[in-house]
Protein backbone atom coordinates (compact mmCIF):
# COMPACT_ATOMS: atom_id res chain seq x y z
CA UNK A 1 0.00 0.00 0.00
CA UNK A 2 3.00 2.29 0.93
CA UNK A 3 5.03 1.72 -2.28
CA UNK A 4 1.17 2.23 -4.51
CA UNK A 5 0.83 5.84 -2.46
CA UNK A 6 4.23 6.53 -3.22
CA UNK A 7 4.43 5.64 -6.88
CA UNK A 8 1.62 7.45 -7.32
CA UNK A 9 2.50 11.06 -5.54
CA UNK A 10 5.71 10.67 -7.57
CA UNK A 11 3.83 9.96 -10.93
CA UNK A 12 1.31 13.21 -10.07
CA UNK A 13 4.73 15.50 -9.04
CA UNK A 14 6.15 14.18 -12.25
CA UNK A 15 2.89 15.66 -13.96
CA UNK A 16 3.03 18.82 -12.27
CA UNK A 17 6.93 19.65 -13.24
CA UNK A 18 5.52 18.98 -16.80
CA UNK A 19 2.95 20.83 -16.75
CA UNK A 20 5.07 23.84 -15.56
CA UNK A 21 7.76 23.25 -17.74
CA UNK A 22 5.20 22.76 -20.71
CA UNK A 23 3.33 26.60 -19.58
CA UNK A 24 7.18 28.61 -19.32
CA UNK A 25 8.05 27.23 -23.10
CA UNK A 26 4.83 28.63 -24.21
CA UNK A 27 3.56 31.25 -22.28
CA UNK A 28 4.01 34.68 -23.67
CA UNK A 29 7.25 36.53 -22.94
CA UNK A 30 7.74 38.91 -20.35
CA UNK A 31 7.35 42.74 -20.86
CA UNK A 32 10.19 44.32 -20.97
CA UNK A 33 11.06 47.20 -18.84
CA UNK A 34 12.59 50.26 -20.33
CA UNK A 35 14.66 52.71 -17.91
CA UNK A 36 14.12 56.35 -19.12
CA UNK A 37 16.52 58.94 -17.55
CA UNK A 38 16.42 62.58 -17.82
CA UNK A 39 18.52 65.73 -16.88
CA UNK A 40 18.19 67.21 -13.29
CA UNK A 41 15.83 70.51 -15.26
CA UNK A 42 12.31 71.10 -16.06
CA UNK A 43 12.81 70.08 -19.64
CA UNK A 44 14.38 67.36 -19.49
CA UNK A 45 11.83 65.75 -16.58
CA UNK A 46 8.70 66.87 -18.43
CA UNK A 47 9.95 65.41 -21.87
CA UNK A 48 11.16 62.22 -19.98
CA UNK A 49 7.88 61.66 -18.31
CA UNK A 50 5.92 62.13 -21.92
CA UNK A 51 8.03 59.33 -22.93
CA UNK A 52 7.93 57.32 -20.39
CA UNK A 53 3.52 57.64 -20.22
CA UNK A 54 3.62 56.67 -24.18
CA UNK A 55 5.84 53.44 -23.71
CA UNK A 56 3.66 52.25 -20.49
CA UNK A 57 0.43 53.09 -22.33
CA UNK A 58 2.00 51.18 -25.54
CA UNK A 59 2.62 48.10 -23.51
CA UNK A 60 5.78 48.59 -21.91
CA UNK A 61 6.99 48.16 -18.29
CA UNK A 62 9.09 51.72 -17.56
CA UNK A 63 11.04 52.03 -14.78
CA UNK A 64 11.78 56.17 -14.23
CA UNK A 65 15.51 57.32 -13.24
CA UNK A 66 15.14 61.09 -14.05
CA UNK A 67 16.91 64.14 -12.49
CA UNK A 68 20.20 63.29 -13.41
CA UNK A 69 23.18 65.71 -13.08
CA UNK A 70 23.64 66.93 -16.54
CA UNK A 71 27.32 66.14 -15.89
CA UNK A 72 26.81 62.48 -16.03
CA UNK A 73 23.79 61.34 -17.77
CA UNK A 74 25.77 60.38 -20.69
CA UNK A 75 27.31 58.28 -18.84
CA UNK A 76 24.15 56.87 -16.57
CA UNK A 77 23.59 55.94 -20.53
CA UNK A 78 26.65 54.20 -21.92
CA UNK A 79 27.45 52.63 -18.47
CA UNK A 80 23.49 50.69 -18.87
CA UNK A 81 22.55 52.64 -15.83
CA UNK A 82 19.55 53.90 -18.14
CA UNK A 83 18.33 53.05 -21.56
CA UNK A 84 17.08 56.23 -22.45
CA UNK A 85 17.01 60.28 -22.25
CA UNK A 86 15.81 63.04 -24.22
CA UNK A 87 19.55 64.97 -25.18
CA UNK A 88 19.93 67.97 -27.50
CA UNK A 89 22.20 67.83 -30.78
CA UNK A 90 23.98 70.43 -29.94
CA UNK A 91 25.09 69.04 -27.10
CA UNK A 92 26.08 65.70 -28.56
CA UNK A 93 28.35 67.56 -31.64
CA UNK A 94 30.30 70.10 -28.49
CA UNK A 95 29.94 68.90 -25.04
CA UNK A 96 30.31 65.12 -25.94
CA UNK A 97 31.78 64.52 -29.28
CA UNK A 98 34.20 67.77 -28.81
CA UNK A 99 33.68 68.30 -32.66
CA UNK A 100 33.95 71.57 -34.49
CA UNK A 101 31.17 74.34 -34.83
CA UNK A 102 28.44 73.21 -36.70
CA UNK A 103 25.16 75.43 -37.31
CA UNK A 104 22.95 73.65 -39.96
CA UNK A 105 20.62 71.57 -37.57
CA UNK A 106 20.45 68.54 -40.01
CA UNK A 107 24.35 68.50 -40.29
CA UNK A 108 24.42 68.29 -37.06
CA UNK A 109 22.32 65.76 -36.09
CA UNK A 110 23.80 63.63 -39.02
CA UNK A 111 27.19 63.81 -37.52
CA UNK A 112 26.02 62.66 -33.81
CA UNK A 113 23.83 59.88 -35.49
CA UNK A 114 26.84 59.15 -37.13
CA UNK A 115 29.74 58.98 -34.43
CA UNK A 116 27.13 57.80 -31.14
CA UNK A 117 26.98 54.74 -32.76
CA UNK A 118 30.35 54.20 -33.98
CA UNK A 119 32.17 55.39 -30.51
CA UNK A 120 29.11 54.49 -27.95
CA UNK A 121 26.46 52.20 -29.94
CA UNK A 122 23.98 54.60 -29.16
CA UNK A 123 21.21 55.37 -31.63
CA UNK A 124 19.63 59.10 -31.92
CA UNK A 125 16.27 58.84 -32.86
CA UNK A 126 14.40 61.88 -34.64
CA UNK A 127 14.90 65.05 -32.95
CA UNK A 128 11.79 67.43 -32.81
CA UNK A 129 11.10 71.25 -34.21
CA UNK A 130 11.82 72.44 -30.82
CA UNK A 131 14.88 73.99 -30.43
CA UNK A 132 16.31 75.08 -26.85
CA UNK A 133 19.18 77.24 -27.95
CA UNK A 134 21.28 80.38 -26.94
CA UNK A 135 19.18 83.79 -28.13
CA UNK A 136 18.43 86.95 -27.21
CA UNK A 137 14.59 88.32 -26.05
CA UNK A 138 13.19 91.90 -26.77
CA UNK A 139 10.13 93.29 -25.32
CA UNK A 140 8.02 93.13 -28.36
CA UNK A 141 6.84 96.75 -28.03
CA UNK A 142 10.33 97.98 -28.95
CA UNK A 143 11.15 95.37 -31.50
CA UNK A 144 7.54 96.71 -32.91
CA UNK A 145 8.79 100.42 -32.52
CA UNK A 146 12.47 100.02 -34.27
CA UNK A 147 11.41 97.26 -36.96
CA UNK A 148 13.40 94.16 -35.05
CA UNK A 149 13.08 91.07 -35.67
CA UNK A 150 16.43 89.12 -36.39
CA UNK A 151 19.90 90.07 -34.98
CA UNK A 152 20.85 92.11 -38.37
CA UNK A 153 17.61 94.26 -37.11
CA UNK A 154 19.03 94.54 -33.49
CA UNK A 155 22.47 95.87 -34.29
CA UNK A 156 21.69 98.43 -36.72
CA UNK A 157 19.55 99.46 -33.92
CA UNK A 158 21.84 98.37 -30.53
CA UNK A 159 22.51 102.25 -29.80
CA UNK A 160 18.56 102.41 -29.19
CA UNK A 161 18.68 99.24 -26.99
CA UNK A 162 19.33 99.37 -23.23
CA UNK A 163 20.56 95.27 -22.73
CA UNK A 164 20.56 93.16 -19.58
CA UNK A 165 23.52 91.03 -19.50
CA UNK A 166 24.31 87.85 -17.72
CA UNK A 167 28.29 89.44 -17.44
CA UNK A 168 29.44 85.94 -18.46
CA UNK A 169 27.84 86.32 -22.16
CA UNK A 170 29.98 89.75 -22.68
CA UNK A 171 33.39 88.16 -22.56
CA UNK A 172 32.50 84.33 -23.28
CA UNK A 173 33.80 82.64 -27.28
CA UNK A 174 30.30 81.62 -28.12
CA UNK A 175 28.66 85.11 -26.62
CA UNK A 176 28.85 88.74 -27.77
CA UNK A 177 32.11 88.26 -29.08
CA UNK A 178 30.85 85.57 -31.56
CA UNK A 179 27.96 88.12 -32.37
CA UNK A 180 29.92 90.63 -33.27
CA UNK A 181 32.47 88.97 -35.33
CA UNK A 182 29.18 88.16 -37.40
CA UNK A 183 26.93 91.10 -36.88
CA UNK A 184 29.73 93.58 -36.17
CA UNK A 185 29.76 96.02 -33.22
CA UNK A 186 26.82 96.07 -30.88
CA UNK A 187 26.80 99.56 -29.14
CA UNK A 188 24.21 99.57 -27.28
CA UNK A 189 22.78 102.65 -25.41
CA UNK A 190 23.37 101.12 -22.28
CA UNK A 191 24.61 98.01 -20.74
CA UNK A 192 24.24 96.50 -16.86
CA UNK A 193 25.08 93.11 -15.50
CA UNK A 194 21.67 91.19 -13.84
CA UNK A 195 21.78 87.79 -11.92
CA UNK A 196 20.09 85.58 -14.50
CA UNK A 197 17.53 84.99 -12.41
CA UNK A 198 15.88 88.72 -12.57
CA UNK A 199 16.09 89.02 -16.12
CA UNK A 200 12.69 88.60 -16.90
CA UNK A 201 11.54 90.63 -13.90
CA UNK A 202 14.14 93.31 -15.56
CA UNK A 203 12.27 93.04 -18.65
CA UNK A 204 8.65 93.80 -17.00
CA UNK A 205 9.75 96.46 -14.73
CA UNK A 206 11.55 98.63 -17.74
CA UNK A 207 14.72 98.46 -16.16
CA UNK A 208 15.97 97.17 -19.80
CA UNK A 209 14.85 96.50 -23.36
CA UNK A 210 16.71 92.92 -24.27
CA UNK A 211 18.36 90.21 -22.21
CA UNK A 212 20.13 86.67 -23.01
CA UNK A 213 17.59 84.09 -22.81
CA UNK A 214 17.09 80.38 -23.77
CA UNK A 215 14.40 79.95 -26.59
CA UNK A 216 12.70 77.42 -24.83
CA UNK A 217 12.09 79.12 -21.33
CA UNK A 218 8.95 79.28 -19.61
CA UNK A 219 8.39 82.91 -19.22
CA UNK A 220 8.83 82.88 -23.30
CA UNK A 221 4.77 82.07 -23.38
CA UNK A 222 4.81 85.62 -22.24
CA UNK A 223 3.57 87.64 -25.37
CA UNK A 224 5.26 90.59 -24.88
CA UNK A 225 8.46 89.36 -25.36
CA UNK A 226 10.01 88.20 -28.64
CA UNK A 227 13.11 85.99 -29.56
CA UNK A 228 15.42 87.10 -32.41
CA UNK A 229 16.03 85.84 -35.08
CA UNK A 230 20.24 84.54 -35.23
CA UNK A 231 19.77 85.23 -39.26
CA UNK A 232 23.54 84.61 -39.70
CA UNK A 233 23.42 80.90 -37.80
CA UNK A 234 26.24 81.74 -34.99
CA UNK A 235 24.68 79.61 -32.56
CA UNK A 236 24.54 75.98 -32.63
CA UNK A 237 21.05 74.25 -32.92
CA UNK A 238 19.86 72.26 -29.68
CA UNK A 239 17.28 70.44 -31.03
CA UNK A 240 15.48 67.51 -28.69
CA UNK A 241 16.20 63.79 -29.71
CA UNK A 242 15.45 61.04 -27.32
CA UNK A 243 19.21 58.87 -27.41
CA UNK A 244 18.86 54.85 -26.80
CA UNK A 245 21.55 52.10 -26.59
CA UNK A 246 21.55 50.00 -29.46
CA UNK A 247 21.06 46.68 -27.98
CA UNK A 248 17.91 47.81 -26.13
CA UNK A 249 16.49 49.03 -29.25
CA UNK A 250 17.17 45.74 -31.41
CA UNK A 251 15.60 43.64 -28.38
CA UNK A 252 12.78 46.12 -29.01
CA UNK A 253 12.70 47.79 -32.43
CA UNK A 254 8.90 49.17 -32.00
CA UNK A 255 9.82 51.40 -29.52
CA UNK A 256 11.35 53.91 -32.00
CA UNK A 257 8.24 54.54 -33.91
CA UNK A 258 6.26 54.96 -30.69
CA UNK A 259 9.12 57.75 -29.46
CA UNK A 260 9.59 59.23 -33.00
CA UNK A 261 5.46 59.71 -32.76
CA UNK A 262 6.29 61.28 -29.14
CA UNK A 263 8.63 63.89 -31.01
CA UNK A 264 7.43 64.45 -34.02
CA UNK A 265 4.14 66.59 -32.00
CA UNK A 266 7.02 68.86 -30.05
CA UNK A 267 8.01 72.42 -31.32
CA UNK A 268 8.96 75.69 -29.40
CA UNK A 269 5.78 76.68 -28.95
CA UNK A 270 4.31 73.54 -27.31
CA UNK A 271 7.75 73.03 -25.08
CA UNK A 272 7.70 77.05 -23.68
CA UNK A 273 3.59 75.86 -22.71
CA UNK A 274 5.20 72.70 -20.79
CA UNK A 275 7.71 74.68 -19.67
CA UNK A 276 5.09 77.93 -18.57
CA UNK A 277 3.06 75.55 -17.10
CA UNK A 278 5.89 73.83 -14.62
CA UNK A 279 8.48 76.89 -13.63
CA UNK A 280 5.72 80.35 -13.93
CA UNK A 281 2.46 78.51 -12.85
CA UNK A 282 4.22 76.03 -10.34
CA UNK A 283 2.24 73.01 -11.24
CA UNK A 284 3.89 69.47 -10.76
CA UNK A 285 5.77 68.06 -14.20
CA UNK A 286 4.08 64.56 -13.95
CA UNK A 287 0.83 66.29 -14.47
CA UNK A 288 2.10 68.85 -16.93
CA UNK A 289 2.98 65.62 -18.50
CA UNK A 290 -0.25 63.21 -18.34
CA UNK A 291 -2.23 66.21 -19.43
CA UNK A 292 0.35 66.74 -22.80
CA UNK A 293 0.13 62.83 -23.44
CA UNK A 294 -3.53 62.55 -23.04
CA UNK A 295 -3.77 65.50 -25.25
CA UNK A 296 -1.60 63.73 -27.98
CA UNK A 297 -2.30 59.94 -27.72
CA UNK A 298 -5.18 59.02 -29.99
CA UNK A 299 -2.46 60.88 -32.72
CA UNK A 300 0.51 58.26 -31.21
CA UNK A 301 -1.76 55.67 -31.79
CA UNK A 302 -2.51 55.79 -35.54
Amino acid sequence: MFNKKLTTFIAAFILMASLVTYTECFAAPSTPTIRVGSKNFTESLVLAEIYALALEDNGYKVERKLDIASSVVHTALVNKEIDLYPEYTGTGLLAILKHPLVTDPQKVYAIVKSEYLKKFNIVWLDYAAANDSQGLVIKRSIANKLGIKTLSDLQKNAHQIRFASQGEFDIREDGLPALEKAYGKFAFKSKAVFDNSLKYDVLANDKADLAVAYTTEGNLVDKKLLVLVDDKHVWPPYNIAPIIRNEVLAKNPKLAAIINKVTATIDNEKIIKLNAEIDVNKREYTDVAKEYYDAIKKEIKK
